[in-house]
């Protein structure tokens, strides 16, 4: 089948033209967003308290609201009529399971055991987020980089069908049995089932049921021309407004756990740096080794470097309590992601042009 991407020159132009002054101070924006939120964490008295009053499973209200806002524009863009060249193409397919559910989990339990072998909370919270494979800002990243937005769509609807079947089995796998083969301590862990569903079709169904039904709805009324050129461009900068929003709280929400625990923040943070950097810089070389092009590239690359905080955190806390050096794993992830996988959508911007000569689908800024 054919590696090429369908041409939408008009929809991207119109766009990047709105996005650019936020694309270009992105990580600006993003760390005044971690600085303002550290701030009000701890001059204003109750604020936790009061974002964590109300829950979707284990997250704050606020929170969900802000991932579905930073979602929605994202896949209101995905041409869904065009997802069937992805789900035919079993190069693009076949690897990204390969990273996600074999790769991804087996490289953060080798890190958790390298880098935490003496705290065994921390450890366990690494593998857990490890299990966890993206389905929310990773629509994010790849929308930044030029991705291939119908491949991401796809990929992370099949990221979905897995978390729910494997999650618990990798878990058993990786907590329990692997462990005991290695003749390691191993951790006695029963995961919720309906916190990974209510996860998928809160974080991924409802955003991906309001962006197809726009999509739908909108070419019949006005046509594509319209939907693309003028609703797209002015919904698109609503989804980093969400991402900026949704930093704010997440600092506000554990300021004091980041700064009373700077030791251990670090030593949580470097063995999430290198998984983020080595299964990106894996996903990229892999999938151009494979033959596809940029846009596919890098898709397969983020979705294998990202992973699903909010189900690491609601399955962290359900498992483990609110307390637990397991639930502040599952807070820490989030925090070193986020800037790291927006310094490699610029890396990603950068290595187009030197490993993809030729290919029409890196993008010319």
């Amino acid at each position: 089948m054919s590696d090429t991407v369908t041409e939408r020159p008009a929809a991207q132009h119109g766009v990047v033209k709105d996005l650019s002054f936020l694309d270009r101070w992105l990580p600006a924006w993003i760390i005044a967003a971690m600085v303002v939120g550290l701030f009000l964490g701890r001059v204003v008295p109750g604020l936790g308290t009061a974002l964590e009053a109300v829950k979707v499973g284990e997250v704050s209200l606020p929170i969900a609201i802000g991932l579905l806002v930073m979602m929605y524009p994202v896949l209101a863009k995905v041409r869904y009529d065009e997802t069937h060249r992805v789900t035919g193409d079993r190069k693009l397919l076949g690897l990204s399971l390969v990273l996600n559910w074999l790769v991804g989990p087996a490289l953060m339990f080798a890190l958790a055991w390298i880098f935490l072998p003496d705290l065994p909370e921390y450890r366990t919270g690494l593998i857990i987020v490890g299990l966890a494979r993206c389905i929310a800002m990773v629509l994010i990243w790849n929308d930044l980089a030029c991705g291939d937005r119908e491949a991401a769509a796809v990929l992370v609807a099949i990221n979905s069908v897995f978390q729910v079947m494997a999650f618990g089995l990798l878990g058993w796998f990786y907590l329990q049995l692997l462990p005991s083969w290695l003749g390691l301590p191993t951790t006695s862990a029963q995961f919720s089932m309906g916190a990974i569903v209510l996860s998928v079709l809160v974080f991924l169904g409802i955003p991906l049921l309001a962006g197809f039904l726009t999509r739908t709805l909108g070419e019949r009324a006005k046509g594509r021309e319209w939907y693309e050129n003028t609703y797209l461009p002015t919904i698109g900068p609503f989804a980093l407004y969400g991402l900026l929003f949704t930093i704010v709280l997440l600092f506000a929400l554990q300021g004091d756990a980041i700064t009373s625990n700077p030791w251990d923040v670090a030593r949580i943070a470097l063995p999430l740096l290198v998984y983020f950097l080595a299964m990106f810089g894996v996903g990229l070389l892999a999938s151009r080794g494979m033959g596809l092009n940029y846009a596919k590239s890098t898709t397969v690359a983020f979705t294998a470097a990202g992973n699903n905080f909010e189900l690491a955190i609601a399955v962290a806390i359900g498992t483990f309590g609110v307390t637990s050096g397991q639930a502040l794993v599952g807070v820490v992830g989030p925090l070193i992601e986020v800037p790291v996988l927006v310094a490699l959508v610029y890396v990603s911007l950068w290595a187009g042009r030197k490993l993809f000569p030729g290919d029409r689908t890196v993008p010319i800024r």
